[in-house]
């Protein structure tokens, strides 16, 4: 197994992304705490994991507060002797509009929640991973060179998180830690039913692809399990690109 008796917490767990990174951690032998605010989304979760043999917590966490932050952080590491990886999927609440319509603070608001919660989340784990010398710090959904009309502040929110990732590896590198971004064209799969023109968005992002298909959710959670284990333990500073060619590379 990649990452067993490796210790993880997933933030925004009861979310499809966060949900299949969990899983997978789970599957992969990682004993998982799934983090989220809603406890009703995060223990159909646990139960999925427990149903095959895997471990899962759950832990009620806002992760845009520093304080629950730090204390499920420590309270982890306290528990288990080590926090290996950290793994921030949480929606960061943004408004699409094009930027003559959007009102300054809808188009601030997905910027700062990014910058916030990766922050946040991401300091609390280094704190554990820097005295063991090891760790993985794993951001989901950062920039590229491309943008297209109407994305309000989400594109600038990506490309800020992005931001965080390059800082967090240039201080955290010589202690061992790791630090890289899941980069997506989309993933249909998640996007929630009654959600808009569902089909015609999963249209749109498959159609942007290279490959003519997209991530699936498994893909996500096999590629985040990956890359949090040893065998990418040369990874860091560094974007995984899942979006079959829809986002070229810098």
């Amino acid at each position: 197994m990649l990452l067993q008796d490796r210790t993880a917490i997933v933030y925004g767990a009861g979310g499809p992304i966060g949900g299949a990174a969990a899983r997978a951690f789970a599957r992969e032998g990682a004993r998982v705490v799934l983090a989220g605010r809603t406890r009703a989304a995060l223990d159909p979760v646990a139960a999925a994991i427990a149903a095959v043999g895997g471990t899962a917590e759950v832990a009620e966490v806002d992760a845009l507060d520093e304080a629950a932050v730090d204390a499920l952080a420590d309270g982890v590491a306290a528990r288990h002797g080590r926090l290996d990886v950290s793994f921030n999927a949480i929606g960061v609440g943004d408004v699409q509009q094009p930027l003559l319509e959007i009102s300054a603070e809808d188009f601030v608001q997905p910027v700062a929640t990014a910058v916030r919660t990766q922050f946040l989340t991401t300091r609390a784990a280094v704190r554990h991973m820097i005295p063991q010398r090891f760790g993985v710090i794993l951001m989901f959904g950062g920039g590229g060179p491309q943008t297209q009309p109407g994305l309000g502040g989400l594109k600038i929110a990506l490309d800020a998180m992005e931001g965080v990732r390059r800082q967090w590896a240039c201080e955290a590198g010589p202690y061992g830690v790791r630090v890289v971004t899941m980069v997506t064209g989309g993933v249909p799969e998640s996007i929630p039913d009654g959600y808009g023109p569902k089909e015609e968005i999963a249209a749109s992002i498959t159609g942007a692809t290279l490959l003519g298909r997209v991530a699936t959710l498994a893909d996500v959670g096999d590629v985040a399990a990956f890359v949090a284990s040893d065998r990418a333990r040369t990874m860091t500073s560094a974007t995984v690109n899942i979006s079959c060619g829809a986002i070229v590379d810098h």
